[in-house]
């Protein structure tokens, strides 16, 4: 009886139980790594695989990555790196994706499919074309060579995420801004943009990631300990004779803290930027 008198759409016990244990259990597993990061990395390096939780505390992990590595130095690259390719990456996505969503312009489809098409080729496969490409213009082992690269792989994906965004923008807006003689620029800086702010969220925290994180391009354009970004430096505590996972485990935690303090301030446009364009004014 109970069962038929319940409403359309309400789960059982065992239902909600099997969610609730499920969420849980993909929880575990998602929190289990950066957990097993963050206590290793205060481990004595001859307890490194030991399953037991910290039973001597140290530092020394953390003083012996930021006092005899070049880890500063790969800070200061990779916050080199990361502020050119989130500004100029930001600036290229939004005025290429108000361009596209406002303008019809000879050339505008194939535009719009070679965006999208770059999307489809695996990193691996461009890095020998680039490589070939920054050699001839003298850019490797430079930070504008890489920030270049990294404008590759954020720009297509973020010009069609604005595009989306400028599309649940009135077009009302943009005629204010002309009867008000303002030019197309005057009316995309002053009127759009200051709408266009959750976008402007994740496509500045999608270009963060993409040249925070990114170990590819990172290994294969940057050479020299001096030159390497975070991601690329972390690989110098493997080699062949082994790995030093306690300053690898201290470095990535200490990575991971700009990201997180990025996602921080992020966190509240994220989910309105990211369902951009789901709904159209």
């Amino acid at each position: 009886m109970r069962s038929a008198l319940r409403t359309r759409g309400e789960r059982g016990p065992l239902a909600s139980f099997g969610l609730h244990a499920g969420l849980l259990a993909a929880s575990l597993v998602a929190l289990f790594p950066p957990l097993w990061l963050l206590v290793t990395s205060f481990k004595p390096k001859s307890e490194s695989f030991s399953t037991a939780l910290v039973k001597n505390f140290t530092v020394d992990n953390y003083e012996h990555v930021v006092a005899d590595t070049y880890f500063l130095t790969w800070f200061g690259n990779s916050l080199l790196v990361v502020v050119g390719t989130t500004v100029v990456g930001v600036f290229i996505a939004a005025t290429t994706g108000y361009a596209i969503s406002r303008f019809r312009f000879p050339g505008m489809r194939p535009l719009m499919w070679v965006l999208l098409i770059t999307q489809m080729f695996p990193m691996a496969v461009l890095i020998v074309p680039l490589y070939n490409t920054l050699a001839r213009l003298g850019l490797l082992n430079q930070p504008v060579g890489l920030i270049i690269t990294y404008l590759t792989v954020a720009v297509p994906f973020c010009a069609w995420m604005m595009k989306g965004f400028f599309d649940s923008i009135p077009v009302d807006i943009d005629e204010s801004g002309r009867v008000d003689g303002l030019n197309p620029f005057g009316t995309f800086w002053r009127l759009v943009l200051p709408l266009a702010r959750p976008g402007l969220a994740v496509t500045g925290f999608y270009t963060f990631v993409t040249a925070w994180a990114e170990v590819a391009y990172a290994t294969a354009f940057m050479t020299g300990e001096e030159n390497l970004t975070l991601a690329g430096g972390l690989q110098t505590f493997v080699n062949r004779y082994g790995a030093d996972w306690g300053s690898m485990t201290a470095a990535a935690v200490i990575i991971a803290v700009p990201a997180a303090v990025v996602f921080g301030f992020a966190q509240r446009h994220l989910v309105a930027g990211l369902t951009a364009g789901a709904t159209k004014s």
